[in-house]
C-alpha cells in the first residue's frame, strides 16, 4: 500500500504556506470521492495525509483562496487542483509552490 504527504510554500513570501485546506480524493471513472482532509501546519506541511492507498488516480485540492484571505494576499488562483497516478507501493510526496501569479509542482521524495 502507498501513502501520500505534501507541503505548500509561497515562493512570493520565502515562507511555508500554513493554513492552506487540503483534500485528498480518489478518482474512478465519474466518481471522486474524498479520503482524507487537513490543513498545512506551521512548516506548510500535512505528513500524513493519505496511508493505505491502492494503485490508482488521485487526487489533491489546495484552497489557496483561503491561505490568501488569511495571509492578507492577492491570488490569482483561488484553488489548485493536481491529479496524480499511484502505480507502486511508496510513499508519494506531492509539493505545491505557489506565488501571486503562478504555481508549480513535481512529485517529490
Amino acid at each position: 500500500m502507498s501513502s501520500v504527504s505534501t507541503h505548500v510554500l509561497d515562493t512570493g513570501l520565502g515562507l511555508p504556506a500554513s493554513g492552506v485546506p487540503v483534500q485528498l480524493s480518489r478518482v474512478k471513472a465519474e466518481e471522486t470521492v474524498v479520503l482524507a482532509s487537513a490543513t498545512t501546519d506551521d512548516d506548510g506541511r500535512v505528513a500524513g495525509l493519505g496511508t493505505g492507498l491502492e494503485a490508482g488516480t488521485y487526487r489533491l485540492w489546495f484552497d489557496v483562496a483561503a491561505y490568501a484571505e488569511a495571509s492578507g494576499q492577492d491570488i490569482f488562483f483561488p484553488e489548485v487542483t493536481v491529479t496524480f497516478t499511484i502505480t507502486d507501493e511508496r510513499h508519494h510526496h506531492v509539493p505545491l509552490l505557489l506565488s501571486p501569479f503562478a504555481f508549480s509542482t513535481y512529485r517529490g521524495s
